[in-house]
């Protein structure tokens, strides 16, 4: 299968949480005061939240190349988000990897505004998962993550040109904008569209803004 870790790859069938719906996250660290026994929550970044999901992964045994972390965050050098960047209009968050027996597994979150929140909750959810295995329940864990066996991508993405309905020259932001407003007004599921047909535009918007430069 084809994964792309960015732009976002949801993963088909997985129902998207609707814009309205998104909540503020729950997840931060503790920060200690200089000089003070006092410590203060503050928001996880993007390289502390994906540190929690691969950690997560590497203790049911899966190395950095088992996994795909896809977002709408252009990429570092070692293929992971990059945490200096605005955050996008989609923080949704799909994590793929191959388990021991060469299964392909994917989880994704976008219930919360922020990507690192998004990344933070799979983390959390692993480590959940996991206990069932610490208690001795390795059998119903493997049953628990049936569920999130991954299916085929679609067999060939389509350039954000065709999908926002742009032509071949270079756009101004407000043309992209319009643009951007018509295909999500068309492809919304409260408008006769549906969640992979939203999910595709928002990733297109995503892409053209980064390759004309106006992320």
């Amino acid at each position: 299968m084809t994964i792309s870790a960015y732009p976002l790859t949801w993963p088909t069938g997985w129902k998207r949480t609707h814009p309205s719906q998104l909540e503020h996250g729950r997840f931060n660290k503790k920060v200690r005061q200089a000089g003070s026994s006092w410590s203060m929550a503050q928001d996880l970044s993007i390289a502390e939240a994906t540190a929690r999901v691969l950690a997560e992964l590497q203790r049911m045994g899966l190395g950095r190349e088992d996994v795909v972390i896809s977002t709408n965050l252009v990429l570092r050098l070692d293929g992971l988000p990059r945490s200096d960047q605005k955050a996008p209009a989609d923080p949704g968050v799909a994590v793929y990897w191959e388990d021991r027996r060469g299964g392909h597994k994917v989880m994704a979150i976008d219930r919360y505004h922020r990507v690192a929140d998004n990344l933070a909750a799979v983390a959390a959810t692993l480590d959940a998962m996991r206990a069932i295995e610490r208690h001795g329940g390795a059998a119903i864990l493997d049953r628990a993550f049936t569920g999130f066996t991954a299916l085929p991508a679609p067999a060939a993405a389509r350039h954000w040109r065709e999908v926002l309905g742009v032509p071949n020259t270079v756009q101004t932001e407000q043309t992209l904008k319009d643009a951007y407003r018509r295909a999500a007004s068309a492809a919304h599921p409260d408008k006769g569209g549906s969640d992979k047909a939203m999910a595709e535009v928002n990733a297109a918007y995503e892409q053209a803004k980064q390759e004309l430069g106006y992320a």
